[in-house]
């Protein structure tokens, strides 16, 4: 059984087989952010810090549309 493995073991790699698991977390990952995007600026005169919101949502993965659905809608003023 071999424990470690060299950079000459990754030639044997086959990246196509990791696709079909990858590729759905991927596209999770962007229609969450979008759609996290789509409603902080169709209610950005009722959000506060609407840069911030957009700047976790892009850069936070999955993690930022979700932070915003939990915490970023609630962070609004009444109208």
């Amino acid at each position: 059984m071999q424990l470690h493995y060299g950079i000459n073991d990754l030639k044997d790699f086959d990246l196509m087989s990791f696709l079909p698991i990858v590729l759905p977390v991927i596209l999770v990952g962007f229609i969450l952010a979008m759609v996290a995007l789509i409603d902080l600026y169709r209610n950005k005169k009722r959000r506060n810090n609407v840069l911030i919101w957009t700047l976790i949502i892009i850069f936070g993965n999955t993690i930022g549309p979700i932070l915003y659905f939990v915490i970023g809608r609630k962070d609004s003023e009444r109208v």
